[in-house]
């Protein structure tokens, strides 16, 4: 594995015709198949919250196997310190205790102290000479009981040397202190990348008649899912095969890198990942109490069991942002943006762990040119080590889009203000046009279809934009303070093209296999992995729109590498533009096989046939057909002579192109003059994710991306001190939005479906959670602007806007 990526530009392969175009607009739910069927469109209850409402789902921490030990993990109080010694006498002379291990035991079983990261970086599994982040794993101990691992845990003596730590990156790039000096090269500069053109971007600002600038700080943020990290490793020494449990949202890449890491052939690993508490990005790193587990498991040859507790989730992995962006925006005369341009410091933490496509080590970071068309815009990112734990975790996010849509849509506002016309207004003036479909973006991305105008125009009409502004100059004149902000964001997610996109070299395509029994019943595997977004329904609704199978018939499994086909798993929300378009490719699959059998059964040609929701009738003569169900029996029983039997297909779907789903969202607040607190009145946010599979699913997942959107927007920040001590390691001290925060959510919806994608979806989980922060962000900072008030970096908390207030002498 490489420990040192060379610097970079972005690379965009061709796209094949078609798969982007001007594709028209719609509001109707598109629904074809009869209640009973519930395809597509229809409003289905899911499938698996039986299971859930009554406290019947099956989690990592629910497996208990016979013979099962327990694992704790000792952890560094220092940031940066030498280990001198570990003694472990006293926890091992405890009852109980079975073993203790240490990076020299893991070194001594086959260097299996290092391990590589999704980014082809290394990070240690247990350290041996330094610690390198707070809360690092440093050795772990293994237990009859959990209680016994948590006491005998602190029975271990850890000598240590501290030393000066690095926190902040540019002191970081200044390489006085380096955090890494296991790599041959002594700096902590990771990676240097780029997009765009320089020269062209160059010559834009030059002519530019406004040029706006702004510092930007997205700061490092936790997922904080319900349920933390755990595994079950259960090596079977008989067997040599390895069993393992864990809250992976990529079960088949991870069996793949525990094959790498331990050496065990991969066939004889089994991946299960059953039902998962949340993950958001956050359970597609592989983090070193995973590796620790299983190797425990391979030494005792006896079950072992590892639970995160609360605040070691809060204080060693999960974490996400730490984007420092110094970004300048440049229109003409008339008020058309002509040019961006971007610099980026990424604070990746101790190792570049992120989950990022291989040759994107900044993610998608350069979708930033945002719904707005420009002439030229140049990118750059440059990645650095700190002694803070590994970051990158692409937070309910498509790999770094919710930095560029933040740093878009603030810089967007900025201007708008600027130049003195309305926020609305500009974006309007700005944005992409539907008749530019086929559009390819400055930095190379090639958009497959939108229509942003109607997204926004819809917004707008639901909560009266025209009057709000009229209330905010009367409230101005009062000395009240409201502010409207808008965002108009454009996603990129469902990687994707195998050409470009791939992790540790597997390439970013996913999976479907549909088998249909004689009965007519069937069963649906995925290389995906769900963590609530209700993969069980509205994976059947895929496969019942194209067969006419009812859903309830459809019985959907994935998260064991035994039975799923190979896939890269759920997360940028790529499940329905991948593996979603693979039960449709699949079941398509089978649909023409069942045509074939048709024909044979009605003695007809498959010319003369025709489809009609749930069966095969022959033209002109509808009452002569066959059921779908007929058909699965007959495949059994009665196909033809020289056909093979069975009713069942595989599809691995390579998309030729992401697909960008959008929408604009409006934020009402008002601020109260005297303490800052901010109150958000009323939120409208209208998506546009194509096609819609059920829409009380996609408005579960708006309503719920909201929250989490609203969550870093004011209230969610990790805080380390200049020693590397993370300030915020419990949920007493890291602020999480509940009900009672939540405003009521407006929904709106437009349907611009993809052109490439086979049932027209995009992908709809992360757009909330991409596109809330700025909105709220340009409506504070919109409430104020009359006083001054330019930018504020979230979380904008009531403190930040009461200390602005009081600067700008609003109040005492």
């Amino acid at each position: 594995m490489a420990t040192h990526l060379d610097d970079r530009t972005e690379h965009h392969s061709p796209k094949p015709e078609g798969s982007s175009a001007n594709v028209p607009t719609s509001d109707d739910v598109r629904i074809t198949t009869p209640a009973k069927v519930c395809g597509m469109g229809h409003r289905m209850k899911r499938k698996e919250d039986p299971r859930f409402i009554q406290g019947r789902g099956r989690y990592v921490d629910d497996v208990k196997l016979p013979g099962m030990v327990y694992m704790d993990i000792v952890r560094s109080p220092y940031a940066h310190a030498k280990i001198l010694k570990i003694d472990a006498s006293e926890a091992l002379a405890t009852p109980g205790v079975l073993a203790v291990i240490t990076g020299e035991d893991l070194k001594k079983a086959g260097n299996l102290h290092w391990m590589p990261t999704l980014m082809s970086d290394t990070q240690m599994v247990l350290p041996i000479e330094k610690v390198v982040y707070y809360a690092q794993e440093v050795c772990v101990v293994i237990a009859t009981e959990r209680y016994i691992a948590a006491d005998a845990i602190e029975k271990v003596q850890v000598d240590y040397e501290p030393l000066e730590a690095v926190v902040d990156p540019h002191d970081a790039l200044t390489d006085r202190v380096i955090v890494r000096d296991d790599k041959p090269k002594k700096t902590n500069h990771i990676w240097h990348w780029e997009a765009g053109d320089k020269a062209a971007t160059d010559a834009i600002f030059a002519s530019a008649a406004t040029v706006v600038e702004e510092k930007i700080y997205l700061p490092r943020i936790h997922v904080s899912s319900i349920e933390t990290c755990g595994m079950v490793a259960n090596y079977d020494k008989a067997r040599s095969h390895m069993q393992i449990y864990m809250t992976s949202q990529a079960p088949h890449a991870h069996r793949t890198v525990f094959a790498l890491v331990s050496g065990l052939p991969e066939h004889m690993i089994q991946i299960i990942s059953p039902d998962i508490g949340g993950g958001f990005g956050g359970k597609v790193p592989v983090y070193p109490g995973y590796v620790c587990c299983a190797v425990a498991s391979l030494v005792l040859g006896r079950p072992v069991k590892w639970i995160e507790d609360r605040s070691e989730n809060l204080q060693a992995d999960s974490f996400a942002r730490d984007y420092h962006i110094t970004a300048k925006l440049a229109a003409d005369k008339h008020g058309k943006i002509t040019g961006l341009q971007v610099y980026t410091l990424s604070d990746c933490g101790a190792a570049d762990a992120a989950a990022n496509p291989s040759k994107f080590p900044a993610g998608l970071y350069s979708i930033c040119t945002g719904s707005y068309d420009m002439k030229a815009a140049h990118v750059i990112v440059d990645g650095v080590y700190t002694n803070k734990p590994p970051g990158g975790v692409a937070y309910r996010c498509s790999f770094r889009v919710t930095e560029a849509v933040h740093m878009i849509e603030r810089m967007v506002d900025i201007m708008a203000h600027q130049l003195g016309e309305d926020p609305a207004d500009f974006r309007l003036k700005n944005f992409i046009r539907p008749d530019q479909f086929p559009y390819k973006s400055p930095t190379g991305w090639e958009y497959d279809s939108g229509n942003y105008k109607a997204a926004l125009d819809k917004a707008m009409t639901m909560l009266d934009y025209r009057a709000l502004r009229k209330e905010q100059l009367e409230k101005r004149k009062k000395g009240q303070l409201m502010g409207i902000g808008i965002s108009s964001f454009t996603e990129v997610v469902g990687a994707g093209p195998s050409k470009d996109y791939d992790i540790l070299g597997i390439k970013m395509f996913d999976s479907a296999e549909i088998r249909i029994h004689p009965t007519g019943k069937a069963m649906a595997r995925f290389g995906t992995k769900s963590q609530g977004q209700g993969h069980e329904t509205t994976y059947a609704q895929i496969v019942a729109e194209e067969l006419g199978l009812p859903a309830s018939d459809i019985q959907v499994e994935e998260g064991d590498t035994d039975t799923a086909p190979y896939g890269l798993g759920t997360y940028a929300s790529r499940s329905t533009p991948t593996a979603g378009a693979a039960g449709a490719m699949a079941a398509r699959k089978i649909k023409a096989k069942a045509k074939k059998i048709a024909a044979h059964l009605l003695e007809v040609g498959e010319d003369d046939l025709e489809w009609n929701v749930d069966s095969f009738q022959v033209k002109g003569s509808p009452d002569r057909k066959k059921s779908i169900q007929e058909i699965a029996f007959a495949a059994y029983t009665n196909h033809p002579q020289g056909m093979e039997a069975g009713l069942e297909a595989t599809d691995y779907y390579d998309p030729p192109n992401l697909t960008f789903p959008f929408g604009s969202y409006i934020c009402v607040v008002d601020l109260d003059t005297g303490t800052g607190e901010i109150k958000i009145r009323r939120f409208v946010a209208v998506d546009d994710c194509g096609n819609i599979i059920n829409p009380m699913i996609v408005e579960g997942q708006i309503e719920g991306g909201l929250t989490m959107g609203l969550a870093p927007a004011m209230y969610e920040e990790i805080v380390y001190d200049a020693n590397g001590q993370n300030l915020t390691g419990t949920l007493a001290d890291y602020l999480l939005p509940t009900a009672v925060e939540s405003p009521k959510w407006e929904l709106g919806k437009t349907i611009t479906p993809s052109p490439h994608h086979p049932i027209g979806a995009k992908g709809v989980g992360e757009s909330p959670t991409v596109g809330a922060p700025p909105a709220i962000a340009n409506a504070i900072v919109d409430a104020m602007w009359h006083l001054g008030v330019r930018h504020i970096d979230i979380p904008i908390t009531p403190q930040k806007v009461w200390r602005l207030l009081r600067k700008h002498g609003v109040t005492d």
